[in-house]
């Protein structure tokens, strides 16, 4: 057996083995790209608002108007307060449900997200985004809408096999020379081909073409499936084993009536001190001695580039800042890994890339799988026409 017979039979068993769960990631992955577009197209009338005014209300009063809506037994967990003028701010509710559920469902007790209006306080919606249809696409491409330690590990060894099969792929798509009719063959598709030489064009050039964006999205997503992964690539960017360093701060309790509307002292705190920030997320303490944390993003839609401020919950004092340029090298990689897994890092060009991509990924499965169905058909009429 010669080499690439090899690497093509390598290929074909990776890829039946793990060909049903790329399909599943490439698909999901490429409707899940423009969530946020289509979302806010969808419920533009919740998330979006109209009668812009000079001030916003007391972010203690939106947080309060947003919980009774959500109701009481949903404790609000994080918020997400815009720049943009026009949009509505976000008051979540999650709540992990029970941890050694097979299903998402029974691991999710609750998420829902109220929607206020920054000016007025009015709660403008409602989502519960357990039943929410791209968040459902989301788990499904996570963890294939199983609780994550059962459905991760699947997802990341399809994704490990679909990263072995681009380097097998390439090695099966290398012409053994490069003349013009190998050159024609390699990169362009033959439309008025019959169906078996036009779906083997459409396995190997596409293919060809979306390597280099389909290897990033599947080592991104590696990333989250293996800490050893993770591990690999913060000490290859950072150069360094020791981990980032994490200060722990507490909350100190006071006498409440000292010190009123802590939260809005914080928030407003926030707004000064990170004046370049596109939003501003603000996560609420639990216990006792927790903190508050806000987040001050710099991009409109991604989450790597942020400073991280933490406040008393009893007093509003700022207790500790991390700003993003003093993280290293390792620390802004994998913080960069979600915006470059969806293409926001590179704005609406790297989410079309990453939409394409993801459908290619999506198309291989179906192409490979007629190709090899078409030559087990050929090798079962074989012996039928040489005894005819």
């Amino acid at each position: 057996m010669t080499f690439k017979k090899l690497i093509g039979k390598i290929h074909l068993w990776l890829g039946l083995s793990s060909g049903l769960v790329v399909f599943i990631l490439g698909i999901t992955g490429c409707i899940y790209v423009f969530q946020k577009e289509i979302k806010e197209y969808i419920y533009r009338d919740m998330m979006f608002v109209k009668n812009i005014n000079v001030g916003y209300q007391p972010l203690s009063v939106l947080k309060q108007n947003a919980q009774a809506a959500l109701g009481s037994d949903k404790p609000i967990n994080f918020s997400v307060c815009y720049k943009q003028p026009d949009k509505a701010w976000e008051f979540s509710a999650y709540k992990a449900g029970n941890e050694k559920a097979i299903s998402y469902f029974d691991a999710l007790a609750y998420y829902k997200v109220a929607y206020v209006d920054p000016y007025t306080g009015k709660v403008t919606g409602v989502i519960d985004y357990k039943y929410e249809f791209f968040n459902l696409v989301k788990s499904l491409h996570w963890s294939l809408l199983l609780n994550t330690p059962y459905g991760q590990p699947i997802v990341g060894i399809a994704t490990l096999i679909f990263v072995i099969m681009l380097i097998t792929g390439v090695i099966l798509w290398w012409p053994k020379k490069w003349n013009r009719a190998n050159y024609k063959k390699s990169f362009k598709i033959k439309w008025d081909a019959k169906f078996k030489r036009l779906n083997y064009d459409l396995h190997n050039v596409p293919g060809f073409y979306a390597l280099l964006v389909t290897a990033v999205i599947s080592l991104t997503g590696l990333v989250w499936a293996f800490k050893w992964f993770q591990q690999l690539v913060y000490v290859a960017a950072a150069l360094t084993t020791t981990p980032p360093a994490n200060t722990v701060v507490k909350s100190q309790e006071i006498n409440t009536a000292v010190v009123t509307a802590p939260l809005d002292i914080a928030f407003a705190k926030s707004l000064n001190a990170l004046p370049d920030a596109k939003r501003i997320g603000v996560s609420y303490p639990a216990g006792k001695e927790q903190t508050i944390y806000a987040y001050g993003y710099r991009g409109e839609e991604t989450y790597y580039n942020y400073d991280q401020l933490q406040f008393d919950q009893y007093s509003g004092k700022l207790l500790a800042r991390q700003n993003y340029k003093e993280k290293n090298r390792g620390e802004k990689l994998i913080g960069m890994n979600y915006d470059i897994h969806v293409g926001a890092v590179l704005g609406l060009t790297g989410k079309i890339l990453a939409f394409i991509a993801s459908l290619v990924a999506a198309s291989l499965p179906v192409t490979g799988t007629l190709i090899w169905i078409g030559r087990k058909r050929k090798k079962k009429y074989q012996p039928f026409i040489k005894e005819n």
